[in-house]
């Protein structure tokens, strides 16, 4: 018996409101978590415009905790509802501090923890679009530039274990032997 993991990308072009790309984005969830996928992750920086192609200081006010950011909140508890992790992406604040967060909800609607980027992307051709890949990284699925909606790709998790095992970069690394140097 194989076990299979299902991914969802979401991609489409947020307004500047808030809670309507949060809304939008829950309407992509759920149309995913209909069609069966296990993780569905939505657009970098979802929430508002791609406000990264400027430097400019009022984009300082989009930042906020990631606890209770309203992303945060709402796409946990959507998570909760419909048995998927959602990696949600935001503009966080901590203290002085400003990341491009995140935030791994996991499938009963916990947080899991936050991935922070010290950088925010803003160079030219970043702008991309969106894709998925198999394990030796090519594209099963993508999206042009101007399309909207949801990729969906299923993966078998026993054929990549085998195909990694015989890697030697996964079969021979020995992390449990690092413990005397650190």
């Amino acid at each position: 018996m194989s076990r299979t993991i299902t991914l969802a990308g979401i991609q489409f072009t947020p307004s500047d409101d808030m809670q309507a790309n949060i809304d939008r984005v829950a309407g992509f969830v759920r149309e995913a978590a209909a069609q069966g996928a296990d993780v569905v992750l939505p657009p970098e920086l979802f929430c508002g415009y791609y406000f990264c192609k400027t430097q400019e200081e009022h984009h300082f006010e989009r930042a906020l905790p990631w606890p209770v950011h309203p992303a945060v909140v709402q796409l946990s508890e959507l998570a909760a509802e419909l048995g998927v992790v959602i990696p949600v992406s935001i503009y966080e604040k901590d203290g002085p501090h400003y990341y491009n967060s995140l935030v791994m909800i996991d499938a009963d609607g916990t947080p899991l923890g936050v991935y922070r980027k010290s950088h925010i992307p803003d160079g030219p051709g970043y702008h991309g679009t969106s894709f998925i890949t198999d394990h030796v990284g090519e594209v099963v699925t993508d999206f042009g530039r101007s399309e909207e909606g949801i990729l969906l790709a299923s993966f078998d998790l026993d054929v990549i274990d085998r195909d990694r095992a015989a890697w030697g970069f996964f079969r021979d690394r020995r992390t449990d032997l690092y413990d005397i140097l650190v």
